[in-house]
């Protein structure tokens, strides 16, 4: 695709679809790399914005799909950065080593570990194994992502293979997170008068300077217009909420009221100041954000 004339209607509306589409393929890969499937749309988001901006003045693009996961892959390592969780990689290449590079079912099996398990490979080899066994790609288009030789990449999927196998033998041994007062008796009464639709007690407990963000969809800032969203849920019939832990952060996660006991839909983040509700995050349009998620039901 050509961004020489990405002002036009045409191209623009292609690009746009093309980001819809792979935006689920690039959170898969975003939430694997930094641990958690919050932070991974945090990555995704950030992606989008850079190449939004960067479409126009990018000329000829020969591989599209390619180009964003490249501005994906390096936004991501820009976050793990950021967050100073890099683990050291210094002997992580070889580009003289010849490895056998077909994933084998117990490989691919090994590529649906925990997400915290993937946190354990440094990170070349945590984005080779993604890209190549989650993903489905070709060692060359990985190189073009990563902006690194065929070899070296087939020396971080050996050895990233290799550790997951050797991680996926032992026992999990992370402590199940439990919420503390007073926030687990705020997301209890949310949920209860949520799900009773007494709305009027939810707004009672926004802060002023309240702000929520419908994902993929919408921001809203204050007590009024976020006034609204809660308006748009009472017209709906397709949900049930539970309070939650996602990725060790409070939640509403959200169920079938048909089978409240059944598949996660999807979730919704709450963040508190005191007894004041700061933030909302809803994530009913990115449904594919809970794929992977660690999600913790208090007892």
């Amino acid at each position: 695709m050509s961004a020489s004339d990405a002002g036009g209607p045409e191209t623009r509306a292609a690009f746009d679809r093309l980001l819809g589409e792979l935006r689920p393929k690039l959170h898969r890969y975003c939430a694997r790399m930094t641990g958690s499937v919050i932070d991974g749309e945090d990555v995704v988001q950030e992606a989008l914005v850079k190449a939004i901006k960067a479409f126009p003045q990018a000329g000829s693009i020969a591989d599209l799909e390619g180009w964003l996961f490249r501005i994906t892959h390096n936004a991501a390592l820009d976050f793990l950065r950021r967050r100073a969780r890099q683990n050291a990689a210094g002997s992580d290449e070889d580009p003289d080593m010849i490895v056998d590079t077909t994933s084998t079912e117990e490989d691919r099996q090994v590529a649906v570990a925990s997400l915290g398990t993937f946190m354990r490979l440094p990170v070349r080899q945590r984005s080779s194994v993604i890209l190549t066994d989650v993903l489905g790609y070709s060692l060359a288009e990985i190189g073009s992502v990563m902006d690194t030789s065929i070899p070296a990449v087939k020396a971080a999927l050996h050895r990233g293979r290799t550790r997951l196998r050797e991680l996926a033998k032992e026992p999990e041994d992370l402590p199940v997170p439990v919420l503390a007062e007073p926030e687990c008796s705020l997301l209890a009464a949310y949920v209860d008068r949520f799900n009773a639709r007494d709305f009027d007690a939810i707004r009672d407990m926004l802060a002023d300077e309240v702000r929520l963000e419908l994902v993929n969809r919408t921001r809203m800032n204050g007590r009024n217009e976020v006034g609204k969203y809660f308006h748009n849920y009472g017209l709906a019939e397709d949900w049930h909420f539970v309070p939650a832990l996602v990725d060790r952060r409070p939640a509403l996660l959200v169920r079938d009221p048909g089978d409240p006991s059944g598949a996660k839909l999807y979730f919704v983040l709450l963040q508190w100041a005191g007894d004041r509700l700061m933030n909302i995050r809803d994530f009913r349009y990115a449904r594919y954000v809970i794929e992977g998620a660690d999600v913790v039901i208090p007892g």
